[in-house]
């Protein structure tokens, strides 16, 4: 027969547990009233702010100021459809695959939460071509989206090279295969600029192209003539009405400002081609962005690296703007061997990073700035005979570029005078760049302790 004492104990046993575990459910609940914003510190513990409790004197504490989150928006330089790339991605009659030019790269760009490169070629649909006449297949953006690029540039100096037909083409293309894209736009009455939320950070971009020389009787030029309703789609500025530019570009941030963008970014397509410095055009024009209050200006056209720089607001000297006046190629046949810049210089771009953070009180800052100097690697598939382009990202904590990128011999002594030569380029503006973002942010955060 079963014993029932034993049976008895337990269930005593069972109602004393349960009563013990209701009277600390209880304490618990008691507690957690007490203190109910539960935050991660700055070194990532978590812990209990006292919101709740009072202090001796019967006032309650202040929230501990803390970051909330943060947004790391990456971008890279000119994507060409030189005619070498498009005869490396044919397939078959008007089929084309440019997955090999991301295959080591993809991976940086998926693991940046907003992901941007810039279009330097149209997708005028017919038949293809590269220079001087750029016209390329709608799967090279299936490729960049394969990726992880979030957002397309569209203005730059090829923007017009298929006419206001290509133009407008690449807009319809870009906005059916639900890529963001700032430059142009499909229809004159369209938004010029953009603003995204990213991990929570409202971020408001806009992208602008120089105009090739000075207008007459209201006709803009990029590489040649624009026809009237070409320039209606298409952000520019000339050199020779800068007011007039400052004062769109005023109106756009005051704009992106009204839908609750925390910070700006200017991507603008500028300076000289092949040139390794910024020219005064460029430094009088950033000098007045930052002036006007821009976060971060992001320069392209040149073809080859140029210098960064932290510049200080004349307007308000607490107020600082990291520029790159140029990331460089991202892919392209620039080669040395047919270039007059015979340095390599043409085959070096960047891939760089921007991470803004958000605290507590709603306050967003540039907290840090990252370069990944990148280098495109010609080679020869041994196999069916033809030429492959692809982006190396020349990351330090690689340690055998050999080996993890498939380099021979040639390659990587190229890769590594690649990478010397872009940091010779943009070290020094690195480094104060990234000291005066962590310090902001680090004085920022200790101001609300």
């Amino acid at each position: 027969m079963p014993d029932k004492s034993k049976k008895s104990g337990r269930t005593a046993h069972i109602l004393g547990t349960a009563v013990i575990a209701v009277l600390l459910a209880a304490s618990f609940f008691i507690t957690y009233k007490n203190r109910q914003n539960l935050t991660a510190d700055s070194d990532g513990s978590v812990s209990f702010s006292d919101t709740a409790d009072a202090s001796s004197d019967g006032r309650t504490e202040p929230e501990r100021l803390h970051e909330v989150s943060r947004a790391t928006v990456s971008a890279t330089g000119d994507v060409i459809g030189h005619t070498a790339i498009l005869n490396a991605a044919y397939l078959s009659k008007n089929k084309y695959n440019f997955d090999f030019i991301y295959r080591y790269l993809g991976s940086y760009v998926s693991s940046s939460d907003y992901a941007v490169t810039n279009l330097e070629t149209t997708l005028g649909g017919g038949k293809y071509s590269g220079y001087p006449a750029f016209n390329s297949p709608d799967s090279l953006v299936d490729s960049i989206m394969g990726a992880g690029f979030d957002m397309l540039l569209t203005a730059n100096n090829h923007a017009n090279d298929t006419g206001y037909k290509g133009m407008h083409r690449t807009a319809q293309v870009l906005k059916k295969k639900k890529i963001d894209f700032i430059g142009t736009v499909e229809n004159p009455e369209d938004k010029r600029y953009l603003v995204r939320e990213v991990n929570g950070i409202r971020l408001g971009m806009v992208c602008y192209t120089y105009e090739g020389r000075g207008r007459s009787n209201g006709i803009r030029y990029l590489n040649g003539m624009m026809e009237k309703k070409s320039a209606a789609i298409i952000n520019t500025f000339n050199v020779n009405n800068l007011d007039e530019f400052y004062t769109e570009l005023g109106e756009r941030m005051e704009a992106m400002k009204s839908e609750g963008a925390e910070a700006v970014i200017v991507y603008i397509h500028w300076g000289e081609e092949y040139h390794l410095e910024q020219n005064k055009h460029q430094k009088n024009i950033a000098q007045k962005l930052c002036d006007m209050g821009v976060d971060v200006i992001v320069g392209g056209h040149p073809h080859v690296v140029q210098p960064m720089e932290l510049l200080t607001s004349t307007a308000d000297s607490s107020h600082r703007t990291v520029c790159i006046y140029s990331i460089g190629n991202s892919i392209s046949n620039q080669r040395r061997d047919l270039m007059k810049l015979k340095t390599g210089h043409t085959e070096d771009g960047v891939f760089i990073s921007f991470t803004f953070v958000k605290y507590s009180d709603g306050k967003v800052l540039l907290s840090d700035v990252n370069v990944l100097p990148t280098w495109v690697y010609l080679h020869r598939n041994s196999k069916t005979g033809r030429n492959v382009f692809e982006i190396i990202p020349l990351d330090q904590s690689v340690k055998d570029w050999s080996k993890a990128y498939s380099l021979n011999e040639k390659g990587l002594k190229d890769a590594k005078s690649s990478y010397k030569r872009t940091m010779q380029l943009v070290g020094d503006g690195l480094e104060a760049s990234r000291q005066y973002c962590r310090q902001q942010a680090e004085d920022y955060l200790n101001s609300g302790k």
